[in-house]
């Protein structure tokens, strides 16, 4: 009960700028397109294209709802009554080494899992891994990382940069092995009436 007194989050929109949801605009476009991507394919591919789906549906709701902030809140209050909040900061960094081998890893595992996949989905495993781990540091809330995504280059905020870099990137990832799985059924259908036109013109010439 301590600890809740002390938890400053409530439920709201975390990020009501334009950025903001355009970004999570984004997420729900990726997992529409991932989800019908997922349609499309082989069982196998499917056991890549459902959970990208579905974890964009989650990181969607994360970024409106700014749930993230909810976990770092947690983090703080732990921190406070475990008495290790002035050495916070080691344990930030030790996080979020943390979180990026683990991301390499599970980079590493997937991309062999999936070797035998296509481009675009090995591209959606990577593009995916980099957007929960960006989430996941930014959960952590170290101060120099907070300040260098909060900067901007021509306008554009470092982490507008990451994260619609990352979701963009599976998008067309989705969007190019669907629109490619169609153009290879066309050329399929076209190939197959070209054999049968072929058929037909060397029955027609043999009956002659």
């Amino acid at each position: 009960m301590r600890a809740l007194h002390h938890l400053n989050w409530t439920p709201g929109i975390g990020d009501p700028t334009i950025g903001g949801w355009v970004t999570a605009a984004l997420y729900f476009l990726a997992m529409i397109s991932c989800w019908m991507t997922a349609i499309d394919r082989s069982v196998e591919e499917r056991w890549f294209w459902t959970p990208i789906s579905a974890a964009f549906l989650c990181l969607g709701i994360n970024k409106q709802l700014d749930l993230q902030t909810a976990l770092t809140e947690m983090g703080r209050v732990l921190a406070i009554d475990e008495g290790w909040y002035e050495q916070r900061q080691t344990v930030q960094v030790i996080f979020i080494i943390f979180v990026a081998i683990i991301c390499a890893v599970a980079v590493s595992v997937l991309l062999v899992w999936a070797r035998h996949a296509s481009a675009s989905t090995r591209i959606a495993i990577l593009g995916t891994i980099s957007v929960i781990g960006y989430v996941l540091i930014r959960a952590a809330s170290f101060h120099h990382i907070d300040k260098f995504i909060g900067s901007s280059i021509l306008g554009f905020r470092w982490n507008w940069i990451f994260e619609m870099g990352g979701i963009i990137t599976v998008l067309f990832a989705s969007e190019w092995r669907r629109r490619g799985n169609h153009r290879c059924q066309h050329c399929v259908i076209n190939l197959t009436g070209a054999k049968q036109t072929s058929s037909a013109v060397v029955d027609h010439s043999t009956d002659v």
